[in-house]
């Protein structure tokens, strides 16, 4: 079973980068319990609350997820 608290503690790493992308801070759940996507946190500044800028990593685009990063086929 894995915790959201646990993924939150690891970086985002794209493959295909090498690049951070950001720290997880909600995960989408499908109905039946199952996470359908990751929320990263977008750039943003000191009293911005814009949430557009949040990206959306889907459960699907996760190609392993390690003691310390998760990493990710998306860029």
């Amino acid at each position: 079973m894995v915790r959201l608290s646990d993924l939150q503690a690891k970086k985002i790493v794209s493959i295909s980068t090498g690049r951070n992308i950001g720290n997880i801070i909600d995960a989408e759940v499908k109905q039946d319990g199952n996470i359908e996507a990751l929320i990263i946190e977008g750039n943003k500044g000191f009293f911005s609350l814009n949430k557009e800028s949040d990206t959306r990593i889907f459960w699907s685009d996760i190609t392993k997820i390690g003691e310390d990063v998760i990493l990710i086929k998306k860029e």
